[in-house]
């Protein structure tokens, strides 16, 4: 079974590029390992850590948070529910799982 960072560092491969056509910006995924993501000039970058200054942080289990990733939770439910806590560009926020293919995160 692969970790949540596992699955993390697969973000840039399941990146759809044409989704993510004038969308730019940092995302810091608070889980387990923090890291974070920035999407810039058609690319998407994981780095492992705290990024100095996010346009979006999200707070999540990990489990929560790759369900929302991988297609199998809805990203409003889980912030409507709780188990997702959003600060920063809430559209960024909602774009994001948008962004990529959930069958490259199985």
């Amino acid at each position: 079974m692969m970790s949540t960072l596992d699955v993390i560092n697969k973000l840039p491969a399941a990146f759809d590029r044409e989704a993510a056509d004038g969308i730019a910006g940092t995302i810091q995924l608070n889980i387990s390992t923090p890291v974070h993501v920035t999407v810039a000039d058609g690319e998407l970058r994981v780095t492992e850590g705290t990024a100095d200054d996010p346009d979006a942080t999200l707070t999540s289990s990990d489990e929560d948070l790759l369900a929302i990733l991988r297609g199998e939770a809805d990203g409003v439910a889980s912030f409507l529910a709780g188990k997702l806590q959003v600060e920063g560009d809430l559209q960024l926020a909602k774009e994001f799982p948008g962004l990529l293919d959930p069958a490259a995160l199985a």
